[in-house]
């Protein structure tokens, strides 16, 4: 099985003034079609910078950088464009919909990018599979500011999974959350992952990342740990365990 992503040796420095950053130092790392990925590091770990690589944001300084058997080290700006289109999805913290576009345009948008065309319809049909996939197909006439967070950023996750993509890229998904909405667009994506989708997740937070299966722990630009999840959370159980925490919560303090 060919990886999905696969670094050899990748290093990115930042020039400041006459002061050298180095980012990233000597990564190498590969994950496969199927696996989600949790990438964690305190701030200045160089797991942003990392992303930014992995997501075809920014080009590694040195080193190798295959996206689903593709070398894209050395890609120009307009074949990275093309590439983040067909072959990523992302998923920010902050959403980033189009306030005055119903959740049905907005997942539409990455299509509009592609080389080959589409009719009208067949947008809003693709479109609309990818609202059903997150459980929003009853949303799609609604704009951003009559969702709840948790619908925004499902329509997000779908708006990443229309093109298709062989890698899912989710930077902080739940960072705007609460706990409770948290733990349910953890579920989308563990469900995602399930029917096969690939997914790349950068977070902080230690509990969000017991939901994936494999955790890659950075520090000062490389990789200190890399490790399978063993006390892994599933969003159904972790669901109701909140449920009767918060059920318990009126009696406990009345006692």
């Amino acid at each position: 099985m060919n990886p999905v992503i696969k670094l050899d040796d990748l290093h990115k420095t930042y020039h400041t003034g006459e002061v050298e950053v180095l980012a990233v130092r000597g990564v190498s790392l590969e994950i496969l079609p199927g696996e989600f990925v949790a990438v964690m590091g305190a701030s200045g770990s160089g797991k942003s910078t990392l992303m930014n690589i992995v997501g075809c944001l920014d080009r590694p300084t040195s080193g190798r950088y295959f996206l689903d058997g593709t070398d894209v080290s050395e890609l120009d700006t307009d074949e990275l464009a093309d590439i983040r289109n067909k072959k990523i999805g992302f998923v920010f913290q902050g959403f980033n919909l189009l306030s005055r576009t119903s959740a049905l345009e907005n997942v539409e948008l990455p299509m509009l990018y592609r080389h080959d065309q589409h009719s009208a319809r067949e947008l809003r049909e693709q479109a609309t599979r990818a609202l059903e996939t997150v459980s929003l197909a009853d949303r799609a006439d609604h704009h951003p500011n009559q969702l709840s967070g948790g619908q925004q950023q499902r329509v997000a996750i779908a708006r990443a999974l229309v093109n298709q993509p062989a890698l899912l890229l989710a930077d902080e998904p739940t960072g705007n959350l609460d706990s409770r909405t948290s733990v349910e667009i953890m579920g989308v994506f563990q469900q995602l992952n399930e029917q096969g989708i690939t997914i790349v997740m950068v977070t902080h937070e230690t509990d969000i990342a017991r939901f994936t299966k494999r955790n890659v722990v950075m520090s000062d630009g490389v990789v200190l740990t890399d490790t399978p999840v063993g006390d892994r959370l599933f969003a159904g159980p972790e669901l109701e365990r909140l449920q009767k925490t918060r059920g318990s919560a009126p009696q406990a303090a009345a006692s």
